[in-house]
């Protein structure tokens, strides 16, 4: 983004929001710490030659975005906060909540990155890492025998893949795919995909989970991409049948899709 663009930009802001904007860009510059202590307020006062009352609702501002926290009493101020990935999670996900999300979205995304986490994480991992998820595994290692275990097994078997993620050292790779999987997750429970049971896709994702962590204890990369993009294009197609099924089941008598 060019400097006049962004200068565009902040213009339009409100002058609380550019004072909360520069005050961000001043934390970077500093390199500030989450739990370091900002000026005082009178300090904010005179280096931004804003009113008082400008500077603290830019401080409420910067709150609403998680990025400090204030504390009162001894020792209180304005703190540098680091935003939880469970806080991040939920904004964006209120921003996807009325974009009416399908399982072609959701795939589109999961069938590029995760293949490519699977080949990163080859022979990198260690034997407690490993362990961790044989035992997710090991949560679903049995068909469902009720539909409120078929809707558990489901959610077990996407936090397989969001620990994965958790695995990884690329940090922006390790939130996308743990967002696409919290994602899924709830498209899966609040739209009522583990119903009915789907046994082949019980048995052919157990199966490519399993072949999955034989090929990252090995170290073989190549085996472990391929086997974790097959597995993917294969839930996608069983995960699009499950969503057709939903759909014609609502649909009124005679209605043709």
């Amino acid at each position: 983004m060019s400097p006049a663009t962004t200068r565009s930009i902040t213009e339009r802001l409100s002058r609380p929001q550019q004072v909360a904007e520069k005050i961000k860009a001043w934390v970077m510059e500093n390199g500030w710490e989450p739990g370091e202590r900002l000026p005082s307020e009178s300090e904010l006062i005179t280096r931004f030659g804003m009113a008082k009352g400008t500077i603290r609702e830019a401080i409420r501002i910067l709150e609403a975005q998680g990025l400090v926290r204030s504390r009162t009493g001894p020792g209180g101020g304005v703190f540098v906060h680091q935003v939880s990935e469970e806080r991040a999670t939920a904004l964006l996900g209120n921003y996807f909540y009325f974009q009416h999300l399908t399982i072609d979205d959701i795939y589109q995304i999961r069938e590029v990155l995760e293949p490519e986490l699977a080949a990163s994480l080859a022979g990198n991992l260690s034997e407690d890492e490993i362990a961790a998820l044989e035992d997710v595994i090991a949560r679903y290692s049995e068909p469902a025998q009720t539909t409120e275990e078929e809707r558990e097994q489901h959610v077990a078997s996407l936090k397989f893949h969001a620990m994965l993620a958790e695995m990884s050292g690329n940090p922006l790779l390790r939130f996308l795919i743990r967002f696409t999987a919290n994602m899924l997750a709830d498209i899966t429970v609040s739209r009522g995909f583990y119903a009915p049971p789907n046994r082949e896709l019980f048995e052919t994702g157990l199966d490519y989970q399993l072949r999955l962590v034989a090929a990252l204890r090995g170290g073989d990369a190549e085996a472990a991409r391929t086997i974790l993009a097959n597995h993917m294009r294969n839930a996608h197609r069983l995960m699009r049948l499950q969503e057709t099924v939903l759909t014609q089941r609502f649909l009124p008598e005679g209605s043709i899709i």
